[in-house]
């Protein structure tokens, strides 16, 4: 079992990876690295995601696991919109398709708007996060 003092500081670093993953899916549309933005665009939320789950002491080490949860914890319950419980279900679609199915390929303008669904997810669990504060 880990202090509070230190689940809050793996709460900030998983929120500081979501954060970076955002700034690095720009670089990656800006390269038309298409297939590679989708991957992080995932990871971004699962970073962040990850922050929400340690904060109400959930772990698991499978995603869907981990999307179910948060799904049962606060997309039905009505604490997040039901959008985000969508966004992140298409993101892990696109995620595996991307990686692992042949021939996918993925246009600009849909990587681009997936990554602001990205930007609103991210920012909808800082929101729940709340102050980390000691």
């Amino acid at each position: 079992m880990i202090s509070e003092q230190e689940r809050n500081s793996l709460i900030q670093f998983r929120i500081n990876q979501a954060n970076e993953a955002i700034e690095d899916v720009s670089k990656l549309i800006e390269a038309n690295m298409l297939n590679i933005a989708v991957n992080r665009i995932y990871y971004g939320m699962f970073y962040s995601l990850n922050a929400l789950a340690l904060k109400y002491e959930f772990s698991s080490s499978k995603h869907m696991q981990l999307i179910g949860w948060f799904n049962k914890a606060f997309v039905k319950p009505g604490l997040v919109d039901i959008k985000y419980g969508q966004i992140l279900r298409d993101a892990f679609k696109n995620r595996t398709e991307g990686d692992y199915a042949p021939f996918i390929t993925y246009e600009k303008e849909d990587v681009q708007i997936m990554h602001e669904n990205m930007r609103s997810f991210i920012s909808e669990i800082e929101h729940n996060l709340g102050d980390l504060s000691p």
